[in-house]
Order: C-alpha cells, then structure tokens, then sequence
C-alpha cells in the first residue's frame, strides 16, 4: 500500500500575477526542500493557489516539479475543482504527468450533500489508478467531510487517506480512531496541530509552512519518531508564530512573500491578493529572523 506519511510541503507555485513562470526559483526551492529532509511534495494545492491557476499552467507547475524531483521523493497532486468533471480532467493529467499520489479538495462554493459528494470523490477514484487523498479545509470550502463519509469514501480502493484542515483534533482523531487500523492515513493540514495529529496516531502533514522552514518542520516529525517528545514540542511551539502569522495578509500571500525575504522569489500572489502591508512585512521579518532564517538583501 501507498504510504503518505512524514512531511510534505505545499508548495507555492512559480506563477505570478501576470501568469509569468519563475521557473529557476523553483528548482531552487524544491531542492531546498529535499535537501533539508521533507519526505514528498505537493504540488498545485491551496498555498500553491490551484484556484487560480489555468489548466496549463498546473500541468506545468506540475511537470517541472516532477522533472526537477527525479524520483527523490513522491509528488503529490493537488486535482480539486468546484465540477466532477473538471477534478477527473485534473487528476488524469496529473497521473499522466508522473504524479505519484492525488488529493483531491471538497469543491466549494457549491455546498454538495454526503451522496453528491461520495459520488465526486468516487468519480475521480475511478478515472484514476493512483493512490487519493481526500482534503477536508472547511474555513476555506464550507464544506466539510464528516467521519461517517470518509468511512464509506475509505472502502474506495485507491482512497488511501485524507489530508485534514478542519483544525478540529477531535474530527482528526475520530477519523484515526476509526480508520486507522484499516491502514487508511491521516495527516495534518493544521500546521499548528502536526505534533497532535502524530500523537493521535496519524502519519504526517502536509505544511505550508515547510516551505520556509522544512527542516524544522521534519524535526517535529522526527522527534515524534524517536520517541522524543519533548524536542517535538518544543519544536511545534518553534513553529506556531510562522503559521498564526498567515494572518498577516490575505491568504496564501505570507509564505510567498516569507520565501522572498529569504531569497526565493516565486513572484506575487495571483489578484485580488496583494502584497502584505510595509508594517506587516516587518512583523513578518522579525518570525523569520526569531526562527534563525537569514533575510536576503
């Protein structure tokens, strides 16, 4: 089976307001993130702005990550959409393209019933032959996948796990609890609640954070592993400011502009979000400088 497990990014895309491709950073930074020990990529999902982005251009994004990968690590593909039509289209040319994995996001602005959306997910099981991810981000869809949906969804044979943002520990666990033991994986999409879903007994996250910080990021994971929870948590609460500091812009705009003070420009964020405010870059300056990072010139 399929082990989604450990840290894996989500990583920004290298697509900028005006649909220019930062090609060359982002080489840089997905091998930054290998280098400092993440254990897969994702590719095309909320921090890296799918909403926004054209058919291409995710094909794109996508095959360049894979090319610059090279099989070092598994590469996840972001495929929700608001239609069922649209999220198969996205995940057959994802598993064209060489994606090892798929997450699939609830749609959103619509608000499907649990029947409409046990038939959209199973759809894009069908269409496909690789491993899925469900992706639950309520805040964000309003649309939420409750534990006795992912219990049918998880008798699917290729849905292997669900990537949680709900930032509800008790959803997470009841969904572990049940699941777990079926070998259906959880993983963390609430950067602030990594180390709480691995005690709970899931098996990772998927962090926007890691694309800053990825080796602190690992190293709560990795504490966990070796039974060392104390540098786990003091780890987890090293990371808190950088995640509470979303709120800082309009998201996904803080990682991407946090990756250009440190020397990745990725570009801007895709419009209506702009830049953070002058006062709010400096905020932000000083998480990046408390966390040991070294501010580009």
């Amino acid at each position: 089976m399929f082990k989604a497990e450990g840290i894996i990014p989500a990583v920004v895309s290298p697509v900028d307001e005006r649909g220019n491709l930062r090609e060359s950073s982002f080489r840089r930074l997905i091998n930054y993130l290998i280098e400092n020990g993440v254990h897969g990529l994702f590719i095309n999902g909320s921090q890296g702005e799918f909403y926004a982005l054209t058919l291409e251009e995710k094909q794109k994004v996508l095959e360049i990550a894979i090319d610059e990968v090279n099989g070092r690590v598994p590469v996840y593909a972001g495929v929700g959409a608001v239609t069922t039509r649209e999220a198969v289209k996205l995940a057959q040319m994802a598993e064209k393209a060489g994606a090892q994995a798929l997450s699939a996001i609830t749609p959103y602005f619509i608000k499907p019933d649990e029947d409409e959306l046990y038939e959209y997910y199973l759809e894009i099981a069908n269409s496909v032959s690789i491993p899925i991810l469900l992706y639950a981000n309520p805040s964000r869809t309003n649309v939420s996948l409750s534990v006795r949906l992912v219990s049918r969804l998880a008798e699917v044979d290729n849905i292997v796990g669900i990537k949680d943002s709900s930032g509800d520990l008790t959803l997470t666990a009841e969904y572990i609890r049940l699941l777990s033991h079926k070998g259906f994986q959880v993983l963390a999409g609430r950067d602030t609640l990594i180390l709480g879903t691995l005690v709970y007994g899931g098996t990772g996250a998927i962090a926007a954070t890691a694309n800053v910080v990825p080796m602190l990021v690992v190293s709560i994971y990795e504490y966990f592993k070796k039974g060392d929870l104390k540098s786990a948590l003091e780890a987890q609460y090293k990371l808190a400011p950088l995640r509470i500091a979303f709120d800082l812009g309009t998201f996904p705009v803080v990682i991407k502009e946090a990756l250009r003070l440190i020397g990745f420009d990725l570009g801007s964020a895709i419009r209506p979000v702009k830049e953070i405010k002058p006062e709010k870059r400096e905020e932000l300056k000083k998480i990046l400088i408390d966390l040991g990072l070294n501010l580009a010139d």
